[in-house]
């Protein structure tokens, strides 16, 4: 299978290299989801964002540059991409970039890091009426799967509650404890009740990706829910824009305060420049959340 998804995210993360962006990504994922044990496994090398405490002094001194201690519940986790596959998402965000190209490759960037790590990979999704889960696996090849199936399978959108039966299917049929970071938007955040959230917060980690959505402005705008584009007498209508914005910005506040509730965080996004900067804030804030 040619990786090219992955390559892609690949590339994309250098890009921050000469600004030790990917270094400080590769330090916070790891730092984030330690679970502390007392069973000793071995020694890695120190990354930053890793705590001080962890550091073998003694071994370090020995090889001659910084080991931390790791232990074995550090070592693997269970990550989980929820992708929205609904037909919103074949629409564009505000920079014009297709919103289900910047969801792909902000869960991707985070499988990615997933895969550095050694951790387990699974993504799911809703298909026509059907739910697509991937079994967990620790490959690169299993996450370029994920990410082309959806690529492939969002063509038919589904309708925009999907994301509710995705979590239903996980709170009923995976049983361990695993890392859930969701893409969607606005829109999508304010359809998933409560309920599922707090069922799977109670024993996972949440974590949201908004894709911004493209306001309801400009010389073009497509409707991909109706299928048409949106009348230019529309579009210049300052007060239907400026209630377009008022709805928005309402949902947004409402689906924050939810998040809120149960301590999960979200970050928002709306070009593929911004992927790896957002995803270091959202995970310092998921670090903030459970040190608070």
């Amino acid at each position: 299978m040619i990786l090219d998804r992955v390559n892609k995210i690949k590339a994309n993360v250098s890009i921050y290299s000469n600004k030790k962006t990917s270094n400080i990504l590769d330090g916070t994922y790891n730092s984030i989801y330690k679970g502390k044990s007392m069973n000793f496994e071995d020694l890695r090398e120190y990354v930053p964002g890793d705590s001080i405490r962890d550091i073998d002094w003694k071994a370090s001194a020995r090889n001659g540059s910084l080991l931390v201690k790791r232990f074995i519940a550090e070592k693997k986790h269970n990550i989980i991409l929820v992708f929205d596959s609904s037909k919103k998402m074949l629409g564009d965000t505000n920079s014009g970039e297709a919103k289900k190209e910047i969801a792909m490759l902000s869960l991707g960037t985070i499988a990615y890091l997933a895969n550095k790590n050694g951790d387990y990979v699974s993504g799911i999704y809703n298909k026509g009426e059907s739910i697509t889960l991937y079994p967990f696996k620790s490959t690169l090849y299993s996450i370029e799967q994920i990410l082309s199936g959806y690529d492939q399978d969002i063509k038919n959108g589904t309708n925009n509650d999907n994301l509710e039966a995705c979590l239903q299917h996980i709170v009923k049929y995976i049983n361990r404890k695993a890392i859930i970071f969701i893409a969607t938007d606005i829109y999508g955040v304010s359809k998933i009740s409560e309920q599922s959230l707090k069922t799977l917060a109670v024993r996972n980690n949440i974590l949201f990706v908004n894709v911004g959505d493209a306001e309801l402005s400009g010389n073009t705008v497509f409707d991909v829910e109706d299928g048409s584009f949106v009348p230019k007498f529309l579009l210049n209508n300052k007060k239907l824009i400026s209630m377009d914005r008022e709805i928005k910005e309402k949902i947004a506040e409402d689906a924050k305060n939810k998040l809120k509730k149960y301590a999960i965080p979200m970050i928002s996004i709306d070009n593929t420049s911004e992927i790896v900067p957002k995803i270091i804030e959202l995970l310092e804030k998921h670090k903030n959340a459970k040190s608070s």
